[in-house]
């Protein structure tokens, strides 16, 4: 196979694991992205079932995660006086993980975990401040694409350009020929994360959440760093309020500032530390707020553009969007590998090899959001009462590991093994 030179879109989670990958394909890789350094902000994501097994494959990659890991040991909700109710823990297994993640890691973390592993490879080349302004096909098969930047970078051709730039990517956009907003799949739900300048946990391990009617959700974390929390707000809005849901999205657009004021005016007094945690955000330096979203795309690719990560199938709610990516990085490069000098099959290959995982961890378990996030008083009142008879129970400790897909075993996905060339 001749040297494949690609370009990869974003620098996140997905784009370094896809260049990663490609790299042991003996391709030449480009990964581009807008913003001018390495984003480190963003929330806990976890590494499960499939994401596991390629973890496993990358020398150093899981003890990296494991020494960045955000040292929680299970998760406690608590009433508006701050008494418990119940206790979430993990199952200690990697390989059969509950709702409490054994590779529970910040996001940004994850990124530098995978940009540290790939930043010094002959083959990889990163470029910041940077994104993409046209994708022009050429209609002869085998022709490479054109791509023209936004901010200087020269016009090049490669032989395949992967968006990995996230659920609204606006690469996506441009290959496909479509809105930012098009094969997205609103689900009514925001989060905001961030850090805190005290330890508002008093030393505990175990994370502490908090729930209010209207859908409002927030929980504070242990972080590796002493004396910092790790925040975060989540709300679901009812399906029918799309005005509220259109208020999150218009402050989003505007900035940190008015988000920041959205979210202070929407969780102000609503219970436990709610006045306080709203302090510790508004002084915040690392704040990261977006919607939840899932992407579902009639195909992956189009020609020699395609997509890998949140940018094709972003899971939205389920827990999944991290391994997906991660398993997604694996397949494209494995399929272009064994496919050799056809690219189109092995795009349809790794579309082939994508949808059973997709479609399992795009499926939404029942009960969400409303479980986790009740709409009424007296919803919320029913649900902390099961939650409470469920933990003393111990039935919680066998049924969350069955709750959805994004906690299956490892061994539910056969992955299959490719002979990489480097």
């Amino acid at each position: 196979m001749s040297q494949l030179r690609v370009l990869v879109v974003g620098a996140s989670i997905a784009g370094p694991m896809t260049a990663y990958w490609l790299a042991k394909t003996g391709a030449q890789i480009t990964v581009i992205e807008r913003f001018p350094a390495l984003r480190t902000n963003g929330q806990q994501v976890d590494i499960r079932t499939a994401g596991v097994t390629v973890m496993g494959k990358i020398a150093g990659m899981e003890a990296a995660v494991r020494s960045k890991t955000t040292t929680m040991e299970g998760m406690t909700l608590v009433r508006s006086d701050g008494r418990p109710y119940g206790t979430l823990k993990p199952t200690g297994d990697p390989n059969q993980q509950a709702l409490i993640s054994e590779y529970e890691i910040l996001r940004g973390d994850l990124a530098a975990i995978l940009y540290d592993l790939t930043k010094d490879n002959e083959r990889i080349k990163y470029v910041f401040g940077e994104q993409v302004a046209s994708i022009q096909q050429h209609e002869k098969e085998n022709e490479p694409v054109t791509v023209e930047f936004a901010n200087g970078y020269p016009k090049s051709e490669y032989d395949l350009v992967v968006a990995c730039d996230g659920a609204a990517s606006r690469t996506r956009a441009i290959g496909f020929g479509c809105g930012v907003r098009d094969h997205i799949h609103a689900t009514n739900i925001w989060h905001a994360y961030f850090s805190t300048r005290r330890d508002m946990l008093e030393g505990r391990k175990n994370g502490e959440g908090f729930a209010a009617p209207e859908g409002r959700v927030f929980f504070v974390g242990p972080d590796p760093e002493p004396n910092v929390n790790r925040v975060g707000f989540m709300c679901a809005h009812k399906k029918n309020d799309q005005a509220g849901m259109q208020e999150f999205r218009d402050a989003l657009k505007q900035g940190d500032a008015l988000l920041k004021n959205y979210i202070a005016k929407r969780y102000a007094g609503v219970g436990w530390k709610s006045d306080e945690v709203i302090e510790e955000m508004m002084d915040s330096k690392d704040f990261y707020g977006s919607e939840i979203m899932q992407v579902k795309v009639p195909t992956l690719h189009k020609g020699r553009f395609v997509l890998v990560g949140d940018a094709g199938y972003s899971p939205g709610p389920t827990g999944g969007g991290t391994t997906l990516a991660i398993a997604g990085a694996y397949f494209l490069a494995g399929e272009i590998l064994r496919n050799k000098d056809n690219i189109e099959a092995g795009l349809q290959a790794y579309e082939k090899q994508m949808k059973p995982l997709t479609d399992d961890l795009q499926k939404i378990p029942p009960g969400v959001p409303g479980v986790f996030c009740p709409q009424t008083a007296w919803g919320l009142w029913l649900r902390n009462n099961i939650f409470a008879f469920l933990c003393w129970s111990g039935i919680i400790d066998f049924a969350q590991r069955f709750f959805g897909n994004a906690f299956a075993s490892a061994e539910k996905y056969k992955l299959p093994e490719y002979e990489w060339i480097h």
